[in-house]
């Protein structure tokens, strides 16, 4: 039933006394009888409640998180979906979303029509807080994605470091993401595992809302680490719609045409070297290549742009990928879990761009990827290459680059490094 708003209206008849005798003085106020007055009822159509892109008209709704070993055909079943139905809702969400893939504890709502028992009209599985996926029951069974409203936010972040920079991100609330942010940021500039004590940072960053909640962090305009006293800044820059990149104050980038790493990684496990006793060949052999431990499937990404060679599997090398960038540089990345969808022979890839994820296939001990090298042709230590830097701003978006920057600069320089110091 659609609800109302009730104003009531009070309607008064005025009594018109008719005197033959003595006519009614038309400055007279007339007196309001209490029988006169009525009260009516005007309904004021109040917007319906809408969920997912749905109206909740005659619709009952269930929210609930998903169970440990629970299908997507036990909890539908439960709300009076045939298991043909069933059948046929995996078969037409391959394409869109695969239910083998539901994981414990995400929330799913359930939105049923009440009769005697609750019947499905609607099933929404939320794998993230912004995206969710609809199987809709009613008449044709249909399975589509859709997104919620995401809020970007400015906000500002500082730090004192006094142990690690999650350490410090943590005790000021603040999201671990920045940290994976700003090593990517100064990837060239800082070392991250090298930081000290009283490094401090601040940062202006996209912050990330739905329904009112923080859900992650998009791009970080600028930044200002301050690294044994000295000061890298960092300003974010679109000089074209498609991509952007960060600069420092006199627009030269502070990227280098090879990313110093292909993973976030936990520790440099092995060092390139002519010599080293292999774990698992039990004999000693030159390793021509540097492993960087890192927990099974985290992303690895490729240390510049250029074109996939090979990406398949062979036995001592486990899953790897290896990547032509230009006549004089190729890297090569062994011992992936699973190389990423799309990456093939052929391929053209950008710098950071996901090639594949972190394991131990082929003779490894450990999840690792192990970082080979090429120059001219002849394996060498990437550390110890002078490799060149990436391209400044262009002369003709200087003028722009310059006075954005200095106006993002003017706030940034404003935020105080933590409560304790004074705003500049």
């Amino acid at each position: 039933m659609k609800n109302i708003a009730k104003l009531s209206v009070v309607l008064a008849t005025m009594s018109i006394f008719a005197c033959k005798s003595e006519p009614q003085s038309s400055a007279a106020v007339q007196a309001i009888e209490p029988d006169s007055i009525q009260t009516v009822s005007i309904e004021e159509p109040v917007e319906p409640q809408v969920v997912f892109g749905i109206e909740l008209k005659d619709l009952k709704r269930v929210d609930a998180t998903i169970g440990a070993g629970e299908s997507l055909g036990a909890i539908l079943n439960n709300y009076g979906v045939s298991f043909a139905t069933i059948d046929e809702l995996a078969k037409k969400s391959k394409e869109v979303f695969d239910v083998r893939r539901l994981q414990r504890d995400k929330p799913y709502t359930v939105l049923c029509k009440e009769d005697s028992i609750l019947r499905a009209q609607y099933f929404i599985y939320q794998p993230n807080p912004i995206e969710y996926i609809v199987f809709d029951l009613i008449d044709s069974v249909q399975v589509y994605r859709g997104e919620k409203p995401v809020e970007v936010r400015i906000e500002t972040a500082s730090g004192v470091i006094e142990s690690s920079l999650y350490e410090s991100l943590t005790q000021a609330n603040l999201s671990r993401a920045l940290a994976v942010e700003m090593n990517n940021i100064y990837a060239w500039t800082i070392d991250f595992f090298r930081i000290q004590k009283g490094d401090k940072f601040k940062l202006i960053y996209e912050a990330k809302y739905v329904d009112n909640e923080f859900v992650g962090i998009g791009i970080i305009r600028a930044a200002n680490f301050n690294h044994y006293d000295e000061d890298y800044y960092a300003f974010y820059y679109e000089e074209n719609e498609l991509f952007g990149d960060y600069y420092d104050e006199k627009g030269m980038s502070l990227r280098r045409a090879f990313l110093r790493a292909p993973v976030n990684y936990t520790r440099i496990s092995s060092r390139y070297s002519g010599r080293r006793f292999h774990p698992v060949l039990k004999r000693w052999k030159s390793h021509l290549g540097t492993d960087y431990a890192a927990p099974t499937g985290t992303p690895i990404f490729a240390t510049a742009n250029g074109t996939i060679t090979e990406a398949r599997y062979k036995r001592n090398n486990g899953n790897y990928v290896k990547v032509k960038h230009n006549s004089t540089y190729t890297t090569q990345y062994l011992h992936m879990s699973k190389i990423a969808s799309g990456i093939r022979p052929g391929v053209r890839v950008k710098q950071g761009q996901i090639i594949g994820y972190v394991g131990s296939t082929g003779l490894a001990t450990g999840p690792h990827v192990c970082y080979r090298f090429w120059k001219n042709g002849v394996q060498v230590d990437p550390y110890k290459q002078k490799l060149p830097a990436a391209e400044p701003i262009k002369e003709e978006n200087l003028a722009d680059y310059t006075q954005k920057m200095e106006g993002v600069k003017e706030k940034l320089d404003l935020i105080p490094w933590g409560p304790e110091d004074p705003i500049l």
